[in-house]
């Protein structure tokens, strides 16, 4: 069964886990640069491990999703997580909830347009802009596909 509890619960671990996942604990996007340490989020946990965190900010105008890390594909953690995310905006009056990815994360693409994310807007060459904070960015995705560019997703909550 997956427990879902709010990321400051588990902070020590999320942290550590984070820099494991992406080399450090900050991210670098065209809305800002973010700190794991400073957000709030959601930590779906099983058997007493992490197996999922989603972190994100809140604007004016919609919560703003930073990350969304599954560590056991296929098993919907990301969708609990995901979820449970949508409903706290809804319950803070928030009426979207919007993402930043990269043009090569082809399965985030695919996720997100699943679950009502609609393509909002384009960031050409942000990556470039990003790697200058944060250098250790690569150049390549696994797949082989260089990243370039980011790309703004937003959902309409009803």
């Amino acid at each position: 069964m997956i427990e879902i509890v709010p990321i400051s619960t588990q902070q020590q671990a999320v942290t550590a886990l984070f820099r494991q996942l992406w080399g450090s604990t900050e991210m670098v996007v065209s809305s800002g640069t973010f700190d794991i340490q400073d957000l709030d989020g959601l930590v779906a946990r099983q058997a007493d491990r992490i197996v999922g965190i989603i972190s994100y900010t809140w604007t004016t105008k919609w919560l703003e999703i930073v990350s969304l890390d599954s560590l056991v594909e296929n098993q919907g953690i990301g969708s609990q997580l995901l979820q449970a995310a949508e409903k706290f905006a809804g319950e803070d009056g928030r009426h979207q909830v919007s993402l930043i990815t990269t043009n090569d994360n082809l399965r985030a693409l695919g996720f997100y347009q699943k679950r009502g994310y609609h393509l909002t807007e384009l960031y050409p060459n942000a990556v470039e802009k990003a790697r200058q904070i944060k250098p250790e960015i690569p150049l390549q995705a696994d797949n082989g596909i260089p990243i370039r560019d980011e790309l703004r997703l937003t959902k309409v909550l009803h």
